[in-house]
């Protein structure tokens, strides 16, 4: 896909990325406080223009007080109260709208001159693709306001949203970095490496999407402890709902449960491949990988208990950045090993014996 190294190329699919993680950050800080709901219309190319006059901001509001989180949680609301719900969403919206001009702008011009391949173009535009994809499940997702008793983003609807932004990210990543080191270097000894970082990458994905469900369904706020759960390893209710599926969804104790054990595996198997990888004779380069690795699972597995035990929804929003940072140095420590070889045997010679 890719003949030689473009740093230039490269540097600007790491500011897609950059942007996918303000995406992400700007989304998950519109859920945090509750205003994933507050923008109502779906306007994709004129929808970077804010309501300009009174009239404007109470149509827009008119639509909010139609759903049912105006008016079961908030039916005293008024405009301004509104308006403070309104700008972050509308300004993670037009950020998603200006990393699509940056995508598109450099890549026509890349392509253009030569500098990337029709291979890379097509590849690109498939994420692209994706990405159009991804904001149009978000809509879908945002006109759950109108449901009969729904107050917030559904489990259902926000867990795979979030994983299919990761999916997009992880994607991006591995490309901005192949296109600035198209041939993969020689490590020495690291062969055994890559199983244990794919198996660290997919926990993580798991984990990720199973802490999604615990904040769509608000589950940080029940069984504060840890690291049992109210004094028990396993909860009471963890099968209370009909069908069984839906306790994997809409169950608080049931998908704590499930991201308490998914956590502490992933950590468990992540720090036991930061230290595989940092006693292998690897190159600086993969080392570091390596290391920040092994912080960032540290840093989000205490970020995770404490977001628990405190039942802050604000440290729990730096535990969902914090993840998406771990699950980039998995990618990074993944990509570094393209080239790794098994350990080399020794090639002994056996002297015969005298006879």
């Amino acid at each position: 896909m890719i003949a030689k190294p473009d740093r230039l190329v490269g540097n600007w699919l790491l500011v897609i990325c950059v942007m996918i993680f303000g995406m992400v950050a700007g989304g998950g800080h519109a859920r945090t406080i509750g205003a994933g709901y507050s923008v109502l219309v779906w306007q994709p190319f004129f929808g970077v223009i804010p309501p300009l006059t009174h009239a404007a901001w109470l149509r827009m509001f008119g639509l909010y007080q139609q759903t049912a989180q105006f008016k079961i949680l908030h039916p005293t609301m008024n405009l301004a109260g509104f308006q403070a719900l309104f700008w972050p969403m509308f300004l993670d919206r037009v950020w998603g709208r200006l990393m699509g001009l940056v995508f598109l702008v450099p890549l026509a011009l890349f392509w253009r001159r030569g500098r990337v391949s029709n291979r890379l173009a097509f590849w690109l535009l498939a994420l692209f693709a994706a990405g159009a994809l991804e904001a149009s499940m978000g809509w879908y997702m945002v006109k759950t306001a109108f449901y009969p008793g729904v107050t917030s983003p559904p489990p259902i609807w926000l867990m795979p949203h979030f994983v299919f932004a990761m999916l997009i990210f992880g994607a991006m990543l591995w490309t901005a970095l192949s296109v600035k080191n198209p041939q993969p270097q020689p490590v020495p000894g690291g062969a055994h490496l890559k199983k244990w970082l794919d198996l660290s990458i997919l926990l993580i994905l798991l984990t990720m999407a199973a802490g999604t469900l615990v904040a769509a369904t608000n589950a940080i706020t029940v069984f504060n402890t840890f690291p049992t759960m109210d004094g028990r390893w396993v909860p009471n209710n963890i099968l209370a709902l009909h069908p069984l599926v839906l306790n994997f969804l809409d169950n608080q104790a049931t998908v704590q449960f499930v991201h308490r054990l998914l956590a502490t595996l992933t950590a468990c198997v992540v720090l036991v491949t930061a230290v595989f990888g940092l006693r292998a004779p690897l190159t600086p380069k993969a080392r570091d990988g390596f290391l920040l690795l092994a912080g960032f699972v540290a840093l989000q597995y205490l970020l995770g208990m404490t977001a628990l035990v405190s039942a802050m929804v604000e440290i729990g929003y730096v535990h969902e950045l914090n993840a998406v940072l771990l699950f980039a140095a998995a990618i990074i420590a993944r990509h570094s090993l393209r080239g790794a070889q098994p350990a080399s045997v020794p090639n002994l010679q056996l002297e015969a014996s005298p006879t």
